[in-house]
């Protein structure tokens, strides 16, 4: 339900993300040209996410994987990383784009991050729970350990975040995301070059998903 908070955070939303933009500029400027000279085109990675009650919208972020070929199957996250793509997502500034996103509206800054809309049939009906606010940038699973969190943790902390958001919570997700970005916490799940895929709510197999391609930040 909408609260006299999700109308202020909304606002909050929009001068945050218009002013990031325009201040990131030149390094949004940098990074698509080191993207465009060690990857070539597309700068930019575009993919269908569910957002808000489940409606798909296009999450754009920078790429950081090769396009695929004879010698890397799309699965194969670990093949299609690059050196510089691996740098860009230690760094988390291949998100910024999604600036935008949260401009138009379908994301939010701080929220549960948006994950694959084939993973919605698998979801628990207490971890469907995650879709009713806009998904974010960061979040409390991107704050507090990222991909070293088992699907199950990760869940918990999207469900904790639904029930008790405030603007006091968020602030205090932020500060602790710019931390963890700092540090390169939680980059990478035990034994993946991303994550593994999320098979359902009892993790039928810890190891079990190969990446889909870009899929799982």
């Amino acid at each position: 339900m909408n609260r006299p908070y999700d109308t202020v955070k909304r606002m909050l939303d929009v001068v945050l993300a218009a002013s990031g933009l325009l201040l990131a500029t030149p390094v949004l400027a940098a990074v698509a040209l080191a993207v465009l000279v060690t990857m070539g085109r597309p700068v930019l990675f575009r993919q269908a996410r569910p957002g808000r009650g489940g409606r798909l919208f296009r999450l754009v972020k920078f790429r950081s994987m090769t396009v695929g070929g004879a010698d890397a199957a799309p699965a194969n996250d670990a093949v299609r990383l690059t050196t510089f793509g691996r740098w860009l997502r230690t760094t988390s500034l291949d998100e910024l784009p999604q600036l935008w996103n949260v401009l138009r509206g379908e994301m939010s800054l701080v929220g549960p991050r948006p994950l694959l809309p084939a993973y919605l049939s698998r979801y628990s009906p207490e971890q469907l729970r995650r879709h009713e606010v806009r998904p974010g940038i960061t979040g409390l699973q991107q704050a507090y350990g990222r991909n070293a969190l088992s699907w199950d943790e990760r869940f918990a902390l999207d469900v904790h975040y639904v029930r008790h958001r405030s603007l006091v919570l968020d602030v205090r997700i932020l500060l602790r995301t710019v931390r963890t970005v700092l540090l390169r916490e939680g980059i990478t799940a035990a034994g993946a070059a991303t994550a593994h895929e999320f098979l359902g709510p009892a993790e039928l197999a810890t190891a079990g998903g190969r990446g889909h391609a870009e899929g799982r930040r």
